[in-house]
């Protein structure tokens, strides 16, 4: 059976940690099969907050060492969703 697994990524201060949660995603890249990222923007305020959607394909052993690897970030929250197909 295979499986899909769907994960969110929360990061409190985009400033602060943007660079080492792309170096990870990078690293990975070639698990990650979609990406969708967003942040609150006006015209007077652009949020430090931001969300990361990630659809992940490949070995799943490598997608609990790349979610290990943005835990060990602060800051960063992680949540994921599984489908069995």
């Amino acid at each position: 059976m295979k499986e899909i697994r769907i994960v969110a990524i929360m990061i409190s201060d985009r400033i602060k940690e943007a660079g080492r949660t792309q170096m990870i995603l990078s690293k990975y890249a070639h698990i990650i099969k979609s990406r969708l990222g967003f942040h609150e923007v006006s015209e007077y305020k652009c949020s430090r907050v931001g969300m990361i959607i990630l659809q992940l394909a490949g070995n799943p052993e490598e997608w609990d060492k790349m979610e290990n690897e943005l835990k060990n970030i602060g800051g960063i929250e992680i949540k994921h969703i599984c489908f069995n197909c």
